[in-house]
């Protein structure tokens, strides 16, 4: 049953570009009832890049238009009905649905410049050691968020100012290792564990047995 929907302009939030939405008229033309259903787009969660930027994680399905949720948001464009759930808007505003640049790839991408700011989110204990802290953060929020590459970073030692990191799994031998490491990692960890000024890779990175990207 359609709710408490409304109709916005479609320059308001998620565009479509003409190749994209050529893909999305190909799926609804396999559809029974294609013509009842539009695409619904809606931000599913988070993720993390290889180097280690936080970005937003979606979910795309055909939806029948007779069966909104309340706080839809609907509109039309490029000959697409496109459905965003409310709680997504203000995330997909000025985002773009395409096609990937590589050919190869197939199926479709979001090129979204809003960025989920998963740093903020992040609490550690104010009591405890700096490598204990360290630690902490590792554990709670850096590595889980490798995992899904495979990786995980491990503290080895801490000396001083300086933190001696050792990389793993997908992160061992990654070609986007020192990204990972330098521009994601060691930002976290100057927010959150100021006392930490250098972070020093121990990593035999020769070594890797299965790197994310090589």
């Amino acid at each position: 049953m359609t709710t408490d929907t409304k109709p916005v302009p479609a320059t308001s939030v998620l565009q479509v570009t003409d190749e994209a939405a050529e893909v999305v008229r190909g799926a609804l033309g396999e559809e029974d009832d294609g013509a009842a259903l539009g695409l619904r787009v809606a931000v599913s969660g988070t993720e993390m890049s290889p180097s280690m930027t936080f970005e937003f994680s979606y979910d795309l399905s055909l939806h029948e238009l007779d069966d909104l949720h309340t706080g839809d948001v609907t509109y039309e464009v490029a000959g697409l009905t496109v459905i965003v759930p409310g709680d997504s808007v203000e995330n997909l505003t000025g985002a773009t649905l395409d096609v990937p640049s590589n050919p190869l790839q197939g199926g479709l991408v979001i090129r979204n410049p809003n960025r989920p700011d998963m740093a903020d989110r992040i609490d550690l204990s104010e009591s405890g050691s700096v490598a204990e802290r360290l630690q902490d953060l590792l554990n709670n929020h850096v590595n889980p968020s490798l995992a899904s590459h495979g990786g995980y970073v491990e503290l080895v030692k801490v000396e001083g100012s300086k933190a001696f990191l050792l990389m793993g799994g997908g992160c061992q031998g990654c070609t986007m290792s020192a990204a990972t490491l330098h521009q994601g990692v060691a930002a976290i960890i100057s927010q959150h564990v100021p006392e930490i000024l250098d972070v020093i890779d121990v990593t035999d990175h020769a070594a890797g047995e299965n790197p994310f990207y090589q």
